[in-house]
């Protein structure tokens, strides 16, 4: 928590995808500001840093550790690391490229488009998991296990909804590759896009290669 104190925020929103969120919540300005140490700039708005820190602990990756394997307890797992994430984290993402494209329009790199593109995914995203959460996990909890290949075969194809998308925002932020003068929001953008990625990429394996086929 020491050396997260003393970092800038700039760093920090770059370097921890959701601390924008965070930083927003305190009124911390991570863009202009984003030079200002994390201890400056909560002791100048009046703001506990240690409470900010912890907040930031909580976005940090964890340990991997062994996937359950029981398909209840696996499918519990996917929506707490996944399911969840995406919802936290995706609102955020469109309200950056929402800023970045509207500060930055006259820049020749600009992510045009972006921010409808995400909030489109994300709306079907939604849809996908309310799908997985409320029909087809609660059915694959059930013992013994029944054959589920109709409704599986539906989020397969979803899948590949997804992984297009995926492709669509590679080509808008030209492979992810911020330029040279970016700002501090627009390199947590794409911080927090390359996260999504890593993220959705890992969820839909985990159900394709491994949930999946035990009941197909």
């Amino acid at each position: 928590m020491a050396g997260v104190i003393e970092r800038t925020l700039g760093e920090l929103a770059r370097d921890i995808p959701g601390a924008t969120a965070v930083f927003r919540r305190h009124r911390l300005d991570f863009c202009c500001g984003g030079g200002a140490t994390l201890r400056d700039a909560a002791q100048a708005r009046g703001v506990d840093a240690d409470a900010v820190c912890s907040e930031l602990a909580t976005l940090s990756p964890q340990p991997a550790s062994p996937l359950p394997q029981r398909p209840a307890e696996l499918t519990q797992f996917i929506v707490q690391r996944f399911h969840d994430v995406h919802r936290r984290e995706l609102p955020e993402l469109v309200r950056l490229a929402e800023k970045v494209e509207r500060v930055h329009r006259e820049h020749p790199e600009v992510p045009a488009g972006l921010a409808d593109h995400l909030r489109g995914m994300h709306e079907e995203l939604l849809q996908h998991m309310e799908k997985e959460e409320t029909i087809l996990f609660p059915m694959m909890a059930q013992e013994p296990p029944m054959p589920l290949r109709p409704p599986i075969q539906r989020m397969r194809e979803e899948h590949v909804d997804h992984g297009e998308a995926l492709q669509r925002i590679q080509a808008l932020t030209h492979e992810l590759r911020e330029p040279a003068d970016a700002c501090n929001t627009w390199a947590s953008l794409y911080a927090g896009l390359r996260k999504l990625c890593d993220d959705l990429v890992e969820h839909i394996h985990i159900e394709n290669n491994l949930l999946f086929p035990r009941f197909e």
